[in-house]
């Protein structure tokens, strides 16, 4: 089975080269592609946050990791499946993130907390709902936390 998917938005800001930490003061803008009318945002402007899934368009299919491997090649971190971690290099590349909504101008969104690089393809914007979060308390490992300790800065 084949799935095509066509993106709805370009990610706009200063990132570039797939870097993984020091996400926390960027600002991105989302711009819905012109074949989407702009209706398609009314409303979102009434929610704080929303979910947006992309596409790592820049990772290449031969680091694609499909079984396990230690997140971002640390050894001191457990060799975990690919689906026990959050790596560009995922079988279909895809990535997932919430933000913080800014603004919404026209057909761009101002965001902040998108860890997704210049002229990334975003393949769909959902609003975060509080009932769609989790109802227990989140749990994770220790190296988990050890590897996102700069992710936000």
């Amino acid at each position: 089975m084949n799935i095509t998917l066509t993106p709805i938005a370009y990610v706009k800001n200063s990132r570039s080269g797939m870097k993984d930490d020091f996400w926390g003061t960027i600002i991105s803008e989302i711009v819905i592609s012109d074949n989407l009318p702009e209706a398609c945002l009314d409303g979102i402007d009434t929610f704080s946050h929303l979910e947006i899934i992309f596409y790592f368009d820049k990772a290449t299919k031969s680091d694609t990791v499909e079984g396990a491997s230690h997140p971002r090649g640390n050894k001191d971190w457990p060799m975990v499946g690919i689906f026990a971690q959050r790596k560009k290099d995922r079988p279909n590349h895809l990535g997932l993130t919430t933000v913080k909504l800014i603004s919404r101008k026209g057909r761009t969104l101002t965001v902040q907390g998108l860890d997704a690089d210049n002229d990334t393809p975003i393949l769909d914007i959902k609003p975060v709902a509080k009932e769609f979060l989790p109802r227990e308390e989140v749990t994770q490992p220790a190296w988990m936390t050890e590897l996102m300790r700069d992710y936000w800065k």
